[in-house]
């Protein structure tokens, strides 16, 4: 499989978790849930959860329509290790905040790695020693 094949895949990821985090009102009942926090933590859950759907988008977008730049320039490296990270932490916090006990919470745990596993393997695969 080639790299930019690697690189649509990671952006047909990231535009899963967009479809994903704009279905939170829908899957989380925020219409109901969400009026039980003050109206500013209420405001911050929907900003910060607008900001990172965009933040999945960008990282779509880059993986699909800049592929070569992200292989063969030092900003694009740079990138592949931060959103390899990105995926790292998110693993992590899953672990802290639910724990491994459910299925669910074990599905995206490996979904998170998944997602730290294919930028990390375009990082290496671009010869990208030097970021």
């Amino acid at each position: 499989m080639s790299i930019n094949t690697v690189l649509l895949i990671g952006g047909l990821y990231h535009l899963g978790f967009v479809l994903f985090h704009l279905m939170f009102w829908k899957i989380f009942n925020w219409k109901r849930e969400l009026r039980l926090l003050n109206v500013i933590n209420r405001g911050v859950m929907q900003i910060l959860n607008l900001c990172l759907t965009f933040v999945f988008f960008i990282f779509a977008y880059i993986s699909i329509f800049h592929a070569n730049e992200l292989q063969t320039t030092g900003i694009g490296r740079s990138l592949l290790v931060f959103i390899s990270i990105f995926w790292f932490l998110r693993a992590v916090e899953q672990v802290v905040y639910f724990k491994l006990k459910k299925g669910r919470s074990i599905v995206l745990f490996i979904t998170f790695i998944l997602g730290m596993m294919i930028y990390l393997y375009v990082f290496l695969q671009s010869n990208g020693a030097g970021i």
